[in-house]
């Protein structure tokens, strides 16, 4: 393979991202909007200590 070979996705991506200048703002918004959360660890103590544990068959009523 040619080192200087370029598939068609990353061709396409470089010129999308040429013409969208504000694409990767975006994507950071997206992703502070989705992951970048802070956990509150009394409230994450309280889902632990709140933990019912499972049956080894969920399923069964008894």
């Amino acid at each position: 393979m040619a080192k200087n070979y370029e598939s068609e996705v990353t061709q396409f991506l470089k010129k999308y991202k040429k013409e969208h200048s504000d694409t990767e703002l975006r994507q950071r918004e997206g992703r502070a909007r989705l992951w970048d959360k802070h956990i509150d660890p009394e409230q994450q103590e309280g889902f632990r200590a709140g933990k019912v544990p499972q049956k080894p068959y969920v399923y069964q009523t008894n």
